[in-house]
């Protein structure tokens, strides 16, 4: 079967294969790339990439929560296995183990996650990255009170947008392109003004940290969702001056009161229009070489490109 790998710094095309072991078979219907699949190119993972998964088993379609713990540690128990402590294998599909830009993955039963009524499978791909969105604003404890606002407009950042407006949450975006801001009006965001009681920043650099901080309110939340390889700074004097709260979010709780996959595909199914914002290009699997390079430049005009076996 094919799968999407990196060779030599680039995203190809590889016959492998079919996958063993364990669990049921995924037939793939849409797997859509992260940002953190374009980082991992320059790493040359011996893996199949791609985390952001939906398809089929038997005829019955699900999305994948693509987080693998030992399911024996206090965090997993606990309902966090993205903070999984033990000494068995664990870690994230398309990482640690084959992801789901192939034709067919094996994923445990666990992880598969039913997709509600009026969610189409070529959508459920981005039940993902909507789920790490819905987590950060979860960590911060966002409420119908507080005034929200995004920094970053990449698919992760529109997506904040998405949940905090399924939430009923006043939400404003900060987004450097024209098709970002546009993007972000369609999904419920207004135009940054005033300071906020709740921040998202999901952009990963530390100019993006000290936007954050500027326009916090004392005693503000700050979820910082955006993903960077070294050290992050913070502006000292006035995060301290303003007690205001950093908070790290990853990935997304798995907990059998507040399942927060659930919540995503129930707020994809319920708006149509936020997969047809997001979603801006698609290709066919044998044309990853492409996507990936859409996927990479900003310029295009691209926001979540899917690819389809």
């Amino acid at each position: 079967m094919r799968a999407v790998r990196s060779i030599q710094g680039s995203a190809t095309v590889v016959d492998v294969e079919e996958p063993s072991g364990d669990g049921p078979i995924l037939d793939v219907a849409s797997a859509s790339i992260c940002g953190s699949d374009l980082g991992m190119m320059a790493f040359g993972l011996p893996v199949t990439i791609g985390h952001e998964i939906a398809g089929t088993v038997d005829g019955r379609s699900y999305c994948v929560e693509p987080t693998l713990g030992c399911g024996e540690c206090d965090q997993c128990r606990g309902g966090t296995p993205q903070r999984c402590r033990g000494s068995a294998p664990h870690g994230l599909l398309g990482v640690a183990f084959d992801g789901g830009l192939a034709d067919r993955v094996r994923v445990p039963a666990e992880c598969l996650v039913p997709l509600p009524e009026g969610l189409p499978v070529t959508d459920a791909c981005l039940v993902e990255p909507l789920a790490v969105s819905w987590h950060a604003l979860r960590k911060v404890d966002a409420g119908t009170s507080d005034r929200v606002l995004v920094v970053g407009g990449g698919s992760v950042g529109l997506l904040a947008v998405a949940a905090a407006h399924a939430m009923g949450l006043d939400v404003d975006l900060q987004a450097r392109h024209p098709h970002q801001i546009e993007a972000g009006r369609r999904l419920g965001a207004g135009t940054p003004h005033g300071d906020y009681d709740v921040i998202v920043e999901a952009v990963g650099s530390d100019e993006a940290i000290a936007d954050c901080v500027r326009q916090a309110v004392p005693g503000g939340r700050i979820a910082i969702v955006g993903v960077s390889h070294g050290d992050r700074a913070v502006p000292g004097i006035p995060w301290m001056l303003k007690e205001l709260t950093l908070t790290a979010s990853m990935c997304y709780d798995r907990k059998p009161d507040a399942r927060e996959f659930l919540d995503a595909a129930a707020a994809l199914a319920a708006d149509p229009d936020i997969a047809a914002t997001v979603i801006t290009h698609r290709f066919p699997l044998a044309d990853a070489a492409q996507a990936f390079r859409v996927a990479g430049d900003r310029r295009s005009g691209a926001i979540k490109v899917v690819l389809e076996p």
